[in-house]
């Protein structure tokens, strides 16, 4: 079975700037899709988001949670990572992973403006708590 411990799925993961897209749970019990930009915190994908948002308030409602993120071009490869999310609304953890997500997607000399800003009351630190992790790092091959 993949693991997030798998030198080669980090490496997918944490390469470029792939977007995730992390689908969750509506109210009704629909499934719902929304793109999400995350980082690699140790062993847990790490994210932010509002928590009144329709995300925020799907997960905390039920923390089932899947991510997928792919490479749309050959060799084409993907990365399914099933699991339960952790929330944390303490501003310093919230800043953080705000800063090392604005990091990655907007570059250093962006991160602590995009910490600065996300990492606000009514903001959330978000981990996915791995159950499950499907790869295919080689689609076309």
């Amino acid at each position: 079975m993949a693991s997030l411990d798998d030198p080669k799925i980090r490496e997918f993961l944490t390469g470029g700037t792939k977007t995730g897209h992390l689908g969750y749970l509506a109210k009704d019990g629909r499934p719902l899709a929304a793109p999400i930009w995350f980082v690699l915190d140790g062993d847990r994908i790490a994210f932010n988001t509002g928590a009144t948002t329709a995300k925020g308030r799907a997960i905390q409602r039920d923390p089932r949670v899947v991510l997928t993120v792919d490479l749309p071009e050959p060799p084409y490869a993907f990365v399914q990572i099933q699991g339960v999310v952790v929330i944390d609304e303490d501003l310093d953890e919230v800043r953080r992973i705000a800063t090392l997500c604005g990091g990655r997607y907007m570059g250093p000399d962006r991160a602590d403006e995009f910490g600065a800003r996300n990492g606000v009351p009514g903001e959330l630190a978000v981990w996915i708590d791995t159950t499950k992790v499907i790869a295919g790092l080689d689609v076309s091959g």
